[in-house]
């Protein structure tokens, strides 16, 4: 299952850079399109590849925590994620404007903040529901045992990424003098 993992996030940055060298470099953009899309495809094959290993009686691991935070994170992110490269890869080979930056400063970086942090809650809200499908799927205590565990850490990271973007509103960063 690791192996397949860390083939899925090889196979996440190639079909990403592809997408944009068949964008900018080669100036194909439908087939630019079509290879950033199919970055979600990666998705769907860790997905894929999680399910077929537990519903074939694997036991749960880390491994398929991770799968569905990969998974959760990578919908949550992904287009976020997309953005910025084209954004850079844009700049770097196409002549395109500089990319944007977020806020520094004030209520606009406390705004930022916040958005970030409901992405993460979205994507713990995801990773939590394909680790509970898991377990529904699975039906068997002592095999799914482990989900437990990374079901656990989610709360965590969204009490903690909240947070830090309450520190940006309640302690807002001022340019300097």
């Amino acid at each position: 299952m690791l192996g397949v993992l860390i083939a899925c996030e090889i196979g996440f940055w190639v079909v990403l850079v592809a997408g944009l060298a068949a964008r900018y470099l080669l100036r194909m953009p439908r087939l630019g399109a079509v290879l950033l899309v199919a970055t979600a495809v990666v998705d769907l094959i860790a997905l894929a590849a999680a399910v077929i290993d537990l519903r074939g009686g694997a036991t749960a691991s880390w491994q398929h925590g991770l799968a569905a935070l990969y998974i959760g994170f990578s919908v949550a992110f992904g287009p976020t994620l997309v953005r910025w490269a084209d954004q850079r890869f844009a700049y770097r080979f196409a002549g395109g404007p500089a990319p944007t930056k977020p806020p520094k400063y004030g209520a606009a970086r406390a705004s930022y903040e916040w958005k970030l942090w409901f992405r993460a809650v979205v994507a713990c809200g995801i990773s939590g529901a394909l680790l509970l499908a898991a377990v529904r799927l699975v039906d068997d205590g002592e095999r799914t045992a482990q989900l437990d565990g990374t079901l656990a850490v989610l709360p965590k990271v969204v009490i903690i990424w909240g947070i830090v973007a309450a520190t940006y509103t309640v302690f807002p960063k001022r340019k300097a003098a």
